[in-house]
């Protein structure tokens, strides 16, 4: 299964106004500058400690490089070469994967170097995967490579952890092995046709130099070095990330098989014969809420804007661009998007966790309250549409026709469960109890921005028409995040994007084993967690459709996650904005990107 999956795609943001307005005469002339907004702040910028976080994870995919990537503008996607020099081997059995990288890739120019060029080499991804196993660094993402069983990483970690010392990075293990100074081998202990996706993600199978994390210690968050396109050039968090034409890239030339569609025709022409990147540098303000967001952009800032779903109306009215835009020369772009909304149920929570019947019904009681449609309308514009199970369009293991209890808005039913199942109003003061007597009161992590407080609204609305008190914690994006990993949230929501075509991530959220990491609910069901196995190891095909559908309907029935929509992307272009087209997974676009020179 591969783990190209970046979570979190936040459902709701907060925030300050850019920083774009400042001074134009300290730029030098004639440099053609790529300038964005992100809707949520950075986590940080060292590969093992970005919690899965979707932006982030972007920046990163233009400073690290995996071996491979995906044709930019091939539809289906098709992967490519990045930094290795032919297509993986891969064994029979699918658990051994040799690849050979090219020679002569460099890193970007550091201190931690000392002013010599420094070669990429096979051990740098070996070290860069071993780094996900360091217990110092307790990363939520490891699950992505133990779920794999790469023989003797984990007996390695946990030595460690027994023996309270540091990691041995030296020390040799069958899971990964460098060959020779160019190719590595990684072996999975068990199948998984799909790894080549995680070849492809610059987060997990990025190089890594050792001497810069060795240099920098603590502080490797704030020094990415890799062998990508750009280089970070300054950083102030929460607020502007610049990044730079890193002067010793390579330099490549698109050379995929575009799509059959004019766009992708038009895109590949335009780069034909030109060296990536097209852009020297890279502005990308983090402006959390929408409006600040929106207006910077109509007037002429970013070079594009993915539409919020508060300005779907003004935008792109009955899904059309507005008048009023057109005569900018503004463009527009739109597609479903791999990914899915939802809100979990913490499994270990007293209250709202547990598989017994009337904690099962409980949860699906709520669901049925929620009214998905309006969240769908009022919260996000319109731009999505229904989700009736975790897995995300466009990956292995959705269907179009697939229909379940997930998406139904039905509060009769929830109150006819609620009854059934012993929570009534026992005092008389309108809100239900629990069937103990004990009080009954539902818990929502949210942030505090104006998408969050809509979206509570509609969510005290809908819990109050079923007598089902509900009250909300609020918090930083940041402190949200840790708080779930250490199982400190009742009930909290975000989004999940997909990286890949592989749709066995949006199993994995509900694997036992990754209970702490992926698995925010921690859910724990041993007929799911057989089911993921089962389909983990299998091509892709019918038999592997029909296993993950059962998995499916176990988390409906189940309902550790309350799923919401999958998101329809409505993305502005200015009209000097070329080349721009969004992939489904690929995360190292902006390098195919031109913009007018300043």
């Amino acid at each position: 299964m591969s783990p190209a999956l970046r979570r979190r795609a936040l459902l709701a943001a907060a925030g300050a106004l850019p920083l774009a307005a400042q001074a134009q005469s300290s730029r030098p002339p004639g440099r053609k500058i790529l300038r964005l907004p992100i809707p949520t702040p950075e986590t940080t910028f060292d590969p093992v400690q970005t919690n899965s976080d979707l932006r982030t994870s972007e920046i990163l995919a233009h400073i690290f490089e995996a071996p491979l990537t995906y044709d930019y503008l091939a539809r289906p996607a098709r992967l490519a070469l990045a930094t290795a020099a032919e297509m993986p081997q891969v064994s029979a059995d699918g658990k051994v994967f040799t690849i050979r990288l090219q020679p002569g890739i460099l890193f970007a120019d550091d201190p931690a170097f000392n002013g010599r060029p420094r070669e990429l080499t096979a051990a740098d991804h070996v070290y860069g995967i071993k780094r996900f196993y360091d217990p110092k660094y307790n990363s939520s993402d490891l699950y992505n490579f133990e779920q794999l069983k790469l023989p003797g990483l984990s007996e390695l970690r946990q030595r460690a952890v027994e023996a309270r010392t540091p990691f041995d990075y030296d020390a040799p293990v069958e899971g990964l092995r460098v060959i020779d100074r160019y190719t590595l081998r990684i072996t999975l202990g068990v199948p998984n046709p799909r790894f080549l996706y995680t070849l492809a993600d610059p987060v997990f199978c990025g190089a890594v130099a050792r001497e810069v994390v060795e240099r920098y210690g603590d502080e490797i968050g704030a020094h990415p070095v890799g062998t990508g396109a750009f280089r970070l050039k300054s950083w102030r968090r929460a607020s502007r990330i610049v990044l730079e034409r890193s002067p010793g890239f390579r330099g490549v030339q698109y050379a995929g098989t575009p799509a059959d569609e004019p766009l992708a025709q038009q895109i590949a022409a335009a780069l034909d014969g030109k060296t990536l990147p097209l852009a020297d540098e890279i502005v990308i303000d983090v402006v959390e809420e929408d409006q600040p967001r929106w207006l910077t952009f109509v007037n002429g800032t970013y070079a594009w804007l993915e539409v919020p779903g508060a300005m779907a109306s003004v935008a792109a009215p009955n899904g059309e661009l507005a008048p009023f835009l057109a005569k900018k020369g503004v463009r527009l772009q739109k597609a479903l998007r791999p990914d899915m909304g939802m809100t979990f149920f913490y499994m270990e929570h007293p209250l709202v966790g547990g598989y017994t019947p009337e904690k099962v019904a409980l949860r699906r009681a709520i669901g049925l309250a929620f009214d998905g449609n309006a969240y769908i309308r009022h919260v996000l514009g319109g731009l999505a549409i229904p989700a009736q199970s975790t897995i995300a369009p466009f990956t292995s293991g959705y269907e179009a026709d697939y229909k379940s209890a997930m998406s139904e808005y039905d509060p009769a039913r929830a109150k006819a469960l609620l009854d059934t199942f012993g929570y009534v109003d026992r005092n008389g003061d309108g809100w239900r109890e629990q069937p103990d007597g004990q009080p009954l009161v539902l818990k929502l992590a949210t942030q505090s921005n104006q998408r969050s407080r809509k979206e509570n609204e509609l969510w005290k609305r809908s819990m109050d028409a079923v007598g089902l008190k509900i009250e909300f914690e609020v918090a930083t994006w940041s402190e949200l995040l840790k708080r779930s990993r250490s199982g400190a949230l009742m009930m909290w929501g975000y989004a999940w994007s997909a990286g890949s075509p592989d749709g066995g991530f949006f199993l994995a959220i509900a694997y036992g084993p990754n209970a702490a990491e992926a698995n925010d609910p921690r859910f724990n069901l041993p007929a799911f967690d057989r089911l993921f196995e089962q389909q983990q190891a299998m091509a892709d095909g019918a038999e592997r459709e029909a296993v993950m559908r059962q998995a499916k309907d176990l988390l409906v029935a189940y309902m550790p996650f309350k799923v919401h929509g999958h998101r329809v992307r409505v993305d502005l272009l200015q009209a000097g904005t070329m080349n721009y087209w969004r992939h489904p997974f690929m995360r190292d676009t902006w390098r195919f990107v031109d913009v007018p020179a300043e």
